[in-house]
């Protein structure tokens, strides 16, 4: 064995509590799933809800569909999450909540969608969250609630791969999350504007995940968690999410740790719009919703179908600075060290772009030749910095290597550069860097592709996901990396750290070491992965910033 390297194996530690971290992990010790299990009706916010068993029987029980906010329909569109609305008797939580309206990600004619086909069960009224727990009332167990990927217009929380029993039966309270999307979720506009109290429009989805974290902290330790041990981790537009709460002050004091898993929102154009820009496109919108000419007035827009609202987006919705939500951009405020003040775990995939690929519309090159024009027109000044970064020496590998440079340049920097950016809180942060390729009859087309990694993280390799992603030929390998990937997440949320004994240490980052710890078919400690392309990303983005300023 290559002397740094971990051969993976089955049964590591799943959550360890180092006797120097006692306090953390509360007055009773590391939580356990033998603690015992909640009771089948738990009280929350609104009244009783019934838990069922999870998936693969023992201690965990699902407590499905938990409304966490008043129905977001009729007068209540675009309004800031309202408080739930009581129920009589006892909810059945045995059932996933729909998703909330969405449309899906274009693919071109003849292939199959990488994603899936997206959620069959939509509605508007959709706020509702999911719980795993094999903790008993009162056990102080750490919690990880989880937000979804898919741009911030797709997704929801009850996909499979999503599935919070496997991490929940090593003693954990997993929540996941449903979250308004697309111009439901970030419509700005002026009217909408005019009628808050707050003189701010857009920005619904990150205040209904903020309303998920306040619920979590008035309701979970009925089903054995700790409030002040709540870690939020999510991928994709999900680890965006996660960048906007660390910078938005509605979250402070709601977690204590965050894990983003190939998300960040610093790059130029990245991040949310001025308000101005992100009202100009919710005009666009509502036009294009009411259609015909017709006077635009919020009592229409509110009773347009949700469909309608999420035919005439077409992806125009964005984040904005609306002073409320957000007082800045998410980089200037993590330069100035206004970020919350919690540890961090960070990290990408290896191929970030060949999954994402048929939905970009990036340029087919077939030479060379063609590929040195195109990044001469693409980076002009920059190319030859560019080429050296990613050389193409084949005719093969022309269009390959725009893919890897996307990949690096929409994720890997920006969870490097996010990483970098905690360096001006006391808070640490740890950096992965995801290269097993998950075995399957396409895995050389893709490799360790977006979202490749969550099944790992949530020990769900059994497949049935409606995504193909999740769907691969797993093997022993595979499940010995989630194990071990699970038991630093579950560590980290436990306390703070995601060190335990039984696994390769894994160092702090620092620009200086620029330590990350590779989850491959070995698991080993790096220095400086992909540093030469990922600084060709650093002075293009300076660029850019000069270039506006």
């Amino acid at each position: 064995m290559i002397p740094g390297t971990y051969r993976l194996t089955r049964g590591v530690p799943a959550i360890l509590c180092a006797a120097a971290a006692a306090a953390a992990c509360g007055d009773a010790g590391p939580p356990k799933a033998t603690d015992g299990q909640p009771e089948a009706a738990v009280t929350v916010d609104g009244g009783l809800v019934a838990g069922v068993p999870g998936a693969g029987g023992g201690p965990v029980r699902m407590y499905g569909s938990i409304p966490y906010a008043a129905a977001p329909v009729g007068d209540r569109r675009w309004l800031p999450p309202q408080p739930v609305e009581a129920w009589d008797g006892v909810r059945d939580g045995s059932q996933l909540p729909p998703a909330c309206p969405q449309g899906i990600l274009p693919v071109p004619p003849g292939e199959q969608g990488f994603f899936g086909p997206g959620a069959t069960r939509q509605d508007e009224d959709c706020l509702y969250l999911n719980v795993w727990s094999a903790a008993a009332p009162g056990a102080a167990a750490p919690v990880m609630v989880w937000i979804h990927g898919g741009g911030l217009r797709m997704g929801d929380s009850a996909e499979v791969a999503f599935d919070g029993s496997a991490l929940a039966s090593r003693g954990v309270v997993v929540v996941t999350i449903n979250y308004r999307l697309g111009a439901l979720g970030y419509l700005a506009h002026p009217l909408l504007r005019e009628e808050s109290a707050n003189g701010a429009s857009g920005n619904y989805g990150l205040l209904d995940q903020v309303a998920a974290l306040e619920w979590v902290q008035r309701n979970i330790a009925a089903f054995g968690g700790d409030p002040r041990r709540v870690t939020i981790f999510g991928e994709s537009a999900g680890s965006w999410s996660i960048n906007y709460l660390m910078a938005t002050p509605l979250a402070e004091g709601l977690f204590a740790g965050a894990i983003g898993q190939s998300g960040g929102v610093f790059a130029p154009g990245a991040g949310a719009a001025p308000r101005a820009v992100a009202e100009a496109a919710g005009e666009e919108i509502a036009a294009a919703a009411l259609g015909d000419g017709g006077e635009v007035s919020l009592e229409a827009l509110r009773a347009l179908p949700a469909a309608d609202v999420v035919a005439a987006d077409a992806g125009r919705a964005l984040v904005n600075i609306d002073g409320w939500v957000l007082h800045d951009s998410v980089d200037a405020i993590f330069a100035n060290g206004a970020q919350h003040d919690v540890p961090v775990i960070l990290g990408a995939n290896a191929d970030e772009g060949t999954a994402l690929a048929r939905y970009s519309g990036g340029p087919e090159l077939g030479s060379v030749a063609e590929y040195e024009d195109w990044a001469r027109g693409e980076y002009g000044d920059l190319a030859d910095q560019f080429l050296a970064a990613y050389p193409a020496e084949s005719d093969e590998d022309a269009s390959a290597r725009v893919i890897d440079s996307a990949g690096d340049g929409r994720f890997n920097w920006e969870m490097r550069t996010w990483a970098r950016m905690m360096e001006t809180v006391p808070a640490p942060a740890w950096l992965y860097f995801f290269s097993r390729v998950p075995p399957a009859p396409d895995a050389a087309r893709y490799g360790a592709y977006h979202t490749a990694e969550i099944p790992y993280v949530f020990g769900n390799l059994a497949g049935g996901s409606r995504y193909w992603f999740a769907n691969r030929d797993y093997d022993d390998t595979d499940r010995g990396l989630s194990d071990m990937m699970s038991s630093y997440w579950i560590n980290f949320a436990a306390t703070g750290n995601p060190n335990g004994d039984g696994l390769p240490e894994w160092p702090v980052y620092a620009r200086d070491t620029e330590h990350v710890l590779e989850f491959g078919d070995t698991v080993q400690l790096r220095q400086g992965v992909r540093a030469r392309r990922l600084d060709f990303f650093d002075r293009l983005y300076a660029a850019q910033r000069a270039a506006t300023n």
